[in-house]
C-alpha cells in the first residue's frame, strides 16, 4: 500500500458476501456510491465472495451437499459427468455476465475472462486424469488444489466483474487478483497480501479483492468455505485498516428473523467478540473465529452492516464492549445435534480419562463439539456431523470403553447470548418461558462468565425453544427499556 506524503492512507477493508454480490446495483448503489462523490470513492478495499450459487456449483452445495464440479470430479470414473457440471456453472456465469453488462463493450471483456479461465480449468483437469492414469500418481494427492483452483475461479469471476461495473459508474476501481492464476509459487498468505498492497493507491482507486487468496498455507485446507473471511482479515491487520465492515444481506439481529418475525427481530447495534464467538460455535460466524483473532488482537473494531439499509449504522463489535446494564442481546441455536452420552458406573474418580479419549476419538471422526456436559459416571458431548459418523464414534467408543453404554439422541441446542448477563433470576425466567410454551428441557447450561446459557431441546421443539426466549428475553427487555426511555 503506497503512502500519501510520508502518511499511510486512513481506510476500511469491507467483505461483500455473496448473496448481497448478487444484488449487484445495491452493491453499487448502497455500499460505494451511497452518499459520495467522485473523490470520496476511495480509501477503502472491497473483498468479494463470489456471486450466490456459484461456489455451491464449483464445489458442492453448502446446505444439501449436492454435487458440483468438484465433487463430480472426485467421483466420477469418466470426463463426461464433471465436464457437464462445469458447463453448468460456466453458463451461469456467463448470465450473470449478459445480465450485468447486456451488450455494452463490458460484456466482452467479462465473456472474454470468463472463458479463458474456465478453459484453462477444463485443460488442467483433462491433463491431471491422464497423469493420474499412471500408477505412480494418485488423483487423492491432488483433490485439495483442484478444489482450490475451483474455489478460486468463483472470485475471480465477481471481482473482475465489479471492476467492470464501478468502471461504468466512474468509479476507478482495480482488480486485485490474490488467486495465483498461472503464478508458479505459492508465497505465503501475508507475503501474498503485501505485495499486493504495495501495488494499490488507496487515495485514488478502489481495490476489488479476490476473496480466495492462493498461498503456502493452502486457505481450504484450514478454512473451508471460510477462506474469504481469512483474506478480509490479513488485509485489515496488515494494512492498518481503522475499521473492517462485513456487509451482509440481514443484520446481526437478536434472533433469526425468519423464526421470531422481521418485526420483533433488532439489530444488535453493539457487541463484543467474546458473542461472536459464542455465535461462531453456534455455526452463525458473524466472522471465523481465526479471521477475528487477528482483528481483536490489534484492536480493530469490526461493523457488520446491512446490504439493504445503508442508512443503518450496523453492530459495531470491539474488544472492550460491554453492555451498559446487564442484557440478553440475543437468542441463537443450532439444529440437527447428536447428543452422544457415554455412562460408565466406572468412571466415578476417572472423568479425565474418559473425557480424554472420548475427545480423541472425536477428533478422528472430524466431529464438531459444540457443548458438553458430565457428572459421575456420565460424559454427554453434543456434535454436529452426519448421522453415518456418529455411528462410527459410537461404534469406536464402545471398543475403547468395553463396560461402557453408549447412547444417542438427535437434539437442538438454544442460546441466550450476551457481553453481560449476569442478572438475578435469568434461568428461572428462561425454564418459565420454554414451559409456558410447552418446551420439554433436556439439559441446561450456564456459564459463570455469564455470557451463554444454553438449553438442550429435542429437535422438533427448536423453533418454539427461539421464538419463546426472544419474547421472554429480548422483546420484554426491549419494551421495558422503550417505555423508559418515553
Amino acid at each position: 500500500m503506497k503512502e500519501q506524503t510520508g502518511v499511510i492512507v486512513v481506510h476500511t477493508v469491507e467483505k461483500i458476501g455473496g448473496t448481497s454480490m448478487s444484488q449487484y446495483r445495491a452493491v453499487r448503489d448502497n455500499i460505494v456510491l451511497h452518499n459520495r462523490d467522485n473523490g470520496d470513492y476511495y480509501r477503502r478495499m472491497l473483498v468479494v465472495s463470489a456471486f450466490g450459487g456459484i461456489t455451491d456449483g464449483l464445489l458442492e452445495c453448502k446446505r444439501t451437499g449436492a454435487p458440483g464440479v468438484y465433487a463430480t470430479y472426485a467421483d466420477a470414473e469418466d470426463d463426461g459427468a464433471w465436464e457437464q457440471a462445469l458447463d453448468n456453472v460456466s453458463q451461469r456465469m456467463a448470465q450473470i455476465n449478459e445480465e450485468m453488462f447486456g451488450a455494452t463493450p463490458e460484456r466482452m471483456l467479462a465473456d472474454a475472462f470468463l472463458n479463458e479461465r474456465i478453459a484453462g480449468i477444463r485443460d488442467c483437469l483433462h491433463h491431471l486424469r491422464r497423469v493420474c492414469a499412471f500408477g505412480q500418481f494418485q488423483l487423492a494427492e491432488q483433490l485439495q488444489t483442484i478444489r482450490e483452483l475451483l474455489a478460486a475461479m468463483g472470485e475471480a469471476h465477481s471481482a473482475h466483474n465489479l471492476v467492470l461495473y464501478l468502471r461504468q459508474s466512474g468509479v476507478n476501481a482495480v482488480l486485485m487478483d490474490l488467486t495465483g492464476w498461472r503464478t508458479d509459487e505459492a508465497l505465503p498468505l501475508d507475503e501474498v497480501l503485501r505485495q499486493a498492497l504495495a501495488r494499490v493507491e488507496l487515495a485514488s482507486q478502489l481495490p476489488v479483492v479476490t476473496g480466495y487468496a492462493h498461498c503456502k498455507e493452502g486457505l481450504m485446507s484450514s478454512f473451508d468455505r471460510g477462506y474469504s473471511e481469512m483474506t478480509f482479515s490479513r488485509l485489515a491487520v496488515l494494512s492498518g485498516a481503522r475499521e473492517a465492515v462485513i456487509h451482509k444481506e440481514y443484520h446481526l439481529s437478536s434472533a433469526d428473523p425468519r423464526l421470531a418475525g422481521e418485526d420483533q427481530v433488532i439489530p444488535i447495534g453493539r457487541t463484543n467478540y467474546d458473542v461472536t464467538d459464542q455465535l461462531s460455535n453456534l455455526g452463525m460466524e458473524a466472522i471465523h473465529p481465526q479471521a477475528a483473532k487477528g482483528l481483536r488482537q490489534q484492536d480493530i473494531p469490526l461493523r457488520v452492516r446491512n446490504t439493504f439499509e445503508p442508512e443503518h449504522e450496523g453492530t459495531l463489535i470491539t474488544t472492550d464492549y460491554r453492555s451498559p446494564s446487564p442484557c440478553v442481546e440475543m437468542v441463537a441455536g443450532r439444529r440437527n445435534l447428536f447428543a452422544v452420552e457415554l455412562f460408565d458406573q466406572d468412571m466415578v474418580g476417572r472423568v479425565s480419562h474418559y473425557a480424554e479419549g472420548f475427545t480423541d476419538e472425536l477428533d478422528k471422526m472430524q466431529l464438531n463439539l459444540v457443548a458438553k456436559d458430565m457428572n459421575a459416571n456420565t460424559l454427554t458431548y453434543y456434535v454436529a456431523g452426519n448421522r453415518k459418523q456418529v455411528r462410527r464414534l459410537v461404534a469406536s467408543l464402545q471398543r475403547r470403553f468395553e463396560n461402557a453404554e453408549v447412547n444417542t439422541h438427535k437434539v437442538s441446542l438454544v442460546s441466550a447470548v450476551g457481553s453481560d448477563m449476569s442478572m438475578p433470576g435469568l434461568l428461572a425466567r428462561s425454564v418459565g418461558a420454554l414451559n409456558r410454551a410447552d418446551v420439554p428441557v433436556r439439559a441446561v447450561h450456564q456459564s459463570l462468565r455469564a455470557v451463554e446459557m444454553q438449553f438442550i431441546v429435542d429437535d422438533e421443539y427448536y423453533e418454539q425453544a427461539v421464538v419463546s426466549l426472544h419474547d421472554e428475553l429480548v422483546q420484554t427487555h426491549a419494551d421495558t427499556v422503550a417505555l423508559a426511555v418515553a
